[in-house]
């Protein structure tokens, strides 16, 4: 054990290093690649400055939001023992790591698919390989960051509240505090990912509904038109929205799930009074391997010829880095834990074990792992089936193309109502086996073993957009039709893949906030919650509809700012003369400047519902009723984001079917044809579904989840005062009617 408090801690950042090192190598290859000649040149540029124009305006909102924020916090935190106002600073920190990380994504990804679009031109392995280096680059610079951010402020606050103040490395309280503190991190990075995933996802989608309606709908023409006013917007939507966007909301998960598992494992004690920081230690060191073997797995990607299968070299790629770090952490969980049974401290009444408790061993503990990466594996396989091309749910959608737009939406919408169920029962599965193996810290512990490979999940998720961007940029440059077909090939993989790590982000968002709801009812001293309680029922109820008016708003503000994207590109075609036959260039920078102060204005309200109502709900109606709140965003929440991504992946593999041609009874359809055409509409009914209102959503629950976290020491104190303040006006009435109070008690 004196090992591990004194060297192993200060090891952690090193493994996020590594992954910092191995990232600016492969950017830096990137970058040296052919970007092709001038006209690719000059639409990547279109690109890139759109993308950094949208993050200067939402940087300016986000900084206001990070120091008013940052000023209550640090106000907060002097006024309970078991906080401090350096939390502010914590917070600062996870927020500015957190839009970094999107940040670095992005820069990335606009310089990467000129290049794809070059490689493209080559062979179908190089496009492959330039995109998905891309995308490595965003996974490994997310995850290292992560990991950097989270174990160096880790050290730094164990040092000052633990070490230093109380003279030992195991004392309860002193960690208690030193966690709270850390939690500020968590908050900051989970906050900006709300913002970026909701703000981009308003942008991408705004401009793709205008690109579809008006240019492929009415117009006649190719999604990537370079004569369609709003392709410049749609692509850099991809950036913002898909990859900074993304980038942001996995920082904040990586973050979530170690902070949930570090809380929870803190309160972990053995039979034979081992109260070590191993528990708290242990999820970090799990993302450290998971870091180390994800640039395993990412090397192994690659194909040889232009029929391999870019598929399945993705997931020999995932299944590698997901089976190393299995094996691996089998031994760091055999050495790190001690031998004996552990149980949690809040499982004691007055230092005797409750005779209900379960106890479990480290060989459960790892148990507990295996159960999280097995339903991370399970939950991406269920996702693909269910939105990608050639499986039944995407066929079944385009056979109701045929009859009609209406029954195009209703096999979307069933086919996306479908695929919750077995991801749910998966989670509950997931659930049931984690608790059953380590308790509250075995679903803790199985949501940082799915999420340990999170470099590798986002590599191969960021090199999707990259893959799309490319594609763009072919059919602008009017490339010839095979480079076009090598880049249409790594867009459609780029779809299920996107869908998948939606679907993985979702599972690990629920066991996240499953564990982030054990340790906010561990700090905030509440010892059950009463559903039979009429006000904690009514959180309950009032906890389910967030998610529902969350979702409204996301899909409403795409909504409006298509109608203006709408309307601009109509205005462009009728005005300007001369864009159908290629003699005048439309006006791209209106088109971004629509979805630019769209997303900017829109992303507000979804996110302070988020913010704001843990702490009105808890300060007024006391932390059970905050339980029951969390409960019933927690559930409907992973419904709701399981339900619109899949459909909006189904319905979007659905349209980019017809572009090979589908079969319906007897018939081939492609491009242009009124199935089609349905098609089109279905992905653009799906595109708020899956990019802006579905993915966020697991921000969304995790995020409550940690402000509740937060606030939950001042709801105790303020719970304390209060029961003291009632004990107080009891004792001051007469002896015979407090007698008789008393007696009413115990009968």
């Amino acid at each position: 054990m004196d090992f591990l408090n004194n060297y192993l801690i200060y090891l952690i950042p090193v493994f996020g290093l590594i992954g910092i090192l191995v990232m600016a190598i492969k950017a830096a290859w990137v970058t040296k690649q052919n970007a092709g000649d001038g006209d690719m040149a000059t639409l990547a540029g279109y690109i890139a400055d759109g993308a950094m124009a949208f993050l200067r305006a939402e940087w300016k909102i986000l900084g206001g939001f990070v120091a008013v924020a940052g000023i209550l916090l640090a106000w907060s935190g002097t006024t309970v023992a078991t906080s401090s106002p350096v939390i502010a600073i914590s917070f600062v920190i996870g927020a500015f790591l957190s839009a970094f990380a999107g940040y670095l994504g992005m820069r990335i990804a606009t310089k990467a698919n000129v290049r794809t679009t070059q490689a493209a031109r080559t062979s179908l392995a190089q496009a492959l390989k330039v995109s998905f280096t891309g995308g490595t680059v965003m996974g490994l610079g997310v995850a290292g960051l992560a990991i950097i951010g989270l174990g160096s402020l880790f050290i730094v606050f164990y040092q000052v509240y633990v070490v230093k103040v109380t003279g030992s490395t195991v004392n309860g309280e002193a960690m208690a505090k030193a966690l709270d503190v850390l939690a500020g991190f968590s908050l900051g990075a989970e906050s900006i990912a709300l913002f970026a995933r909701v703000g981009g996802g308003i942008y991408t989608k705004a401009a793709d509904v205008g690109a579809d309606l008006v240019g492929k709908v009415e117009a006649g023409i190719p999604e990537d038109d370079v004569r369609n006013p709003a392709t410049i917007a749609d692509n850099v939507g991809d950036n913002v929205g898909d990859v900074a966007g993304m980038g942001a909301d996995l920082f904040g998960s990586y973050v979530a799930t170690m902070l949930a598992t570090m809380v929870l494992g803190r309160e972990i004690v053995s039979h034979d009074n081992f109260g070590g920081i191993a528990p708290v230690l242990l999820p970090m060191v799990i993302a450290g391997l998971g870091l180390i073997f994800s640039i395993v797995g990412a090397a192994m990607v690659k194909i040889k010829s232009e029929t391999d299968s870019v598929q399945n070299a993705l997931n020999i790629g995932n299944w590698a880095s997901i089976v190393l770090t299995a094996i691996a952490t089998y031994f760091v969980v055999q050495w790190m834990l001690p031998s004996g049974d552990f149980h949690m401290v809040r499982d004691e009444v007055n230092g005797v074990v409750k005779a209900t408790v379960i106890p479990f061993t480290k060989n459960g503990v790892f148990g507990a792992i295996v159960v999280g990466l097995v339903v991370g594996t399970l939950m991406s396989i269920i996702t693909e089936y269910y939105t990608a091309m050639g499986k039944r749910p995407v066929l079944s959608i385009i056979r109701q193309s045929s009859t009609g737009h209406a029954t195009n939406i209703i096999g979307g919408l069933s086919v996306g109502m479908e695929s919750t169920v077995l991801p749910i029962l998966v989670l509950a599965s997931g659930i049931y086996g984690s608790y059953y193996f380590a308790g509250l810290y075995g679903v803790a512990i199985a949501a940082a073993g799915m999420m340990a490979t999170t470099a590798m999940q986002l590599a191969i998720d960021a090199f999707g957009p990259i893959a799309d961007n490319a594609g763009g940029i072919a059919e602008m440059s009017r490339l010839p039709e095979e480079v076009r077909h090598r880049t249409d090939n790594l867009d459609a993989v780029g779809n299920t893949t996107a869908a998948t790590g939606k679907g993985f982000a979702i599972a690990s968002a629920a066991l996240t906030s499953l564990a982030l709801f054990a340790a906010f009812v561990g700090v905030a001293g509440i010892e059950h919650i009463d559903i039979y309680k009429a006000d904690v029922l009514a959180g309950l109820f009032v906890g389910g509809m967030i998610p529902f008016i969350f979702s409204a708003l996301c899909i409403s503000a795409v909504g409006r700012a298509a109608m203006a994207m709408v309307e601009e590109v109509r205005r462009q075609f009728r005005e300007i003369p001369g864009i159908m036959e290629y003699k005048a260039k439309p006006e791209y920078e209106k088109c971004v400047a629509i979805s630019t102060k769209a997303s900017i204005r829109e992303m507000v309200a979804p996110g302070l519902i988020a913010l704001i109502t843990p702490v009105i709900i808890g300060f007024a109606f006391g932390p059970e009723v905050l339980g029951g709140l969390l409960a019933g965003v927690t559930v409907s929440g992973v419904l709701m984001g399981i339900f619109q991504s899949n459909a909006g992946g189904a319905w979007d593999n659905a349209k980019k079917s017809f572009e090979k041609g589908c079969d319906i009874n007897g018939e081939i359809f492609y491009k242009k044809s009124e199935p089609h055409k349905a098609s089109v509409t279905g992905d653009t009914v799906g595109d708020p579904f899956k990019d802006t209102s579905g993915p966020s959503m697991n921000i969304l629950i995790k995020l409550m989840s940690i402000v509740s976290l937060v606030i939950a020491p001042h709801l105790n104190s303020h719970q304390t005062a209060t029961a003291a303040r009632v004990q107080k006006e009891m004792n001051k009435q007469p002896m015979s009617i407090h007698m008789v109070v008393k007696a009413e008690k115990s009968v």
